[in-house]
């Protein structure tokens, strides 16, 4: 916690939230009880025990949230924001199935600038409800999702897709390339949005393209988000087709880096963890959409005592089916422990750690968030621990992660931007959200 300050006027400030218990992140295992998280400027400039904040600071609000957790937003760190329109479309299929015979088809039908834009913003509702104030979004029309972001206030990577062959957005590799990078140009200016590559996957990008990505994201200091070792078929493929395991091809193209997002993970083996060492990239991990698929399982605890830094995040809700990361993580803490055959594993403060500084420092952004530190942008979220399905309250860590809390978060600001006051949206009309939901299904349906 900060020091108190020698001045005895006073300091003005924005906002004063006055909670239960503070869960900073940092320093590590740290929960901090009646204490108070100081707000000004969009930015935490002080987090100090109560009696110390009401000297200190003279706010233009304060919110007194006794029976509440504050803690940072969660960083959703891979998913499909629109494919919220086709959530519960196509269950109990497996992976390719899936793709192949039921999500490309309904894509290249009705992927639109307006299906994007709907569904991401019902995405982003869900998102926010349920704790996230970041998250990693791939999907095509990226225009269309940044222009939803930016009106909910709510910070996010877009990535952009690119892949071999044409979609409703584009033809090829060189016109996603070109248009995400144009869209890249656009958003430079922004505080709360940022772009990286999004080649879809190593089975659905030749090598010419993944190359041009790799020499491109090193120049431009850009993220790569990619799908990769998903699933044993996808790794039998490569061996087959190059000879080598995904993660050996993506290395000699240049293309796993600190800058590289590896979503899924789950066929790994010695010489995965050796290169995903090497080359300091991120692994993403989704549990329930992996288990829903019957993907198989990433071997987190073995990846963490690697020093690979993982982080967490729902995939879209076509295939999981929904977007709370408080579940997520809550899987991840529980699967973590069967695959590694220790009830030990991935403990409490380990999970939530993964889901809010691992996540920012997967997307490069933990500089910014992911920690209630001071100096870092006020993206905070409050969790009502006051419900009689989590007394009696012995442990709120291990309540946060091993009870169903998502439908608890009460409060939500990005950059000391309110979010989500007393469980009601601030930037979205959930009326809206649900005309458009209900029109989308019935389009979508009839056909």
């Amino acid at each position: 916690m900060t020091q108190a300050s020698p001045t005895s006027a006073p300091q003005e400030i924005d906002l004063l939230i006055n909670a239960g218990w503070i869960l900073p992140i940092v320093p590590a295992n740290t929960l901090l009880e009646h204490c108070a998280l100081a707000i000004h400027g969009g930015r935490i400039i002080a987090l100090v025990p109560q009696q110390e904040a009401a000297k200190r600071f003279e706010p233009r609000q304060t919110i007194h949230l006794s029976n509440h957790l504050l803690m940072p937003g969660l960083v959703n760190a891979h998913g499909h924001a629109a494919m919220s329109l086709l959530r519960g479309f196509a269950d109990d299929q497996p992976l390719h199935t899936w793709l192949n015979d039921y999500i490309w088809p309904a894509e290249g039908r009705w992927v639109s600038e307006d299906f994007v834009k709907d569904g991401t913003e019902l995405a982003i509702a869900e998102m926010i409800r349920s704790g996230t104030t970041c998250f990693a979004d791939m999907y095509f029309y990226p225009e269309q999702a940044a222009q939803a972001c930016a009106e909910a206030h709510i910070r996010a990577q877009l990535a952009f897709p690119i892949l071999d062959f044409p979609t409703a957005w584009g033809i090829g590799p060189d016109e996603y390339l070109h248009k995400g990078l144009g869209l890249h140009d656009n958003l430079r200016g922004s505080s709360l949005l940022h772009v990286a590559f999004g080649p879809h996957a190593p089975y659905t990008v030749s090598d010419a393209p993944l190359q041009k990505i790799a020499v491109l994201s090193q120049e431009m200091d850009m993220p790569v988000h990619i799908h990769l070792h998903e699933t044993a078929q996808e790794v039998a493929e490569s061996l087959d087709k190059f000879g080598c395991r995904p993660s050996q091809r993506l290395m000699d193209l240049g293309l796993l880096s600190p800058l590289t997002q590896c979503v899924h993970m789950t066929q790994v083996d010695e010489q995965d963890i050796g290169l995903l060492q090497q080359s300091g990239a991120s692994v993403i991990h989704c549990p329930e959409s992996n288990l829903k698929l019957a993907s198989g399982f990433c071997p987190v605890e073995s990846l963490l005592k690697a020093d690979i830094n993982v982080a967490l995040g729902t995939d879209g809700a076509a295939s999981n089916n929904d977007l709370d990361l408080f579940s997520e993580l809550r899987s991840a803490a529980l699967l973590a422990k069967a695959v590694a055959g220790d009830a030990a594993a991935l403990n409490a403060h380990a999970a939530l750690r993964m889901a809010t500084l691992n996540g920012a420092r997967a997307l490069g952004l933990d500089e910014k968030i992911g920690s209630l530190e001071p100096g870092k942008s006020a993206d905070v979220i409050a969790i009502d621990m006051g419900d009689l399905e989590l007394q009696p309250l012995y442990n709120p860590v291990s309540q946060l992660v091993y009870t169903h809390v998502g439908q608890r978060v009460s409060h939500a600001w990005v950059a000391g931007k309110a979010l989500l006051a007393d469980r009601q949206l601030q930037t979205l009309n959930e009326r809206e959200l649900l005309g458009k939901a209900k029109w989308w299904r019935k389009q979508i349906a009839n056909r």
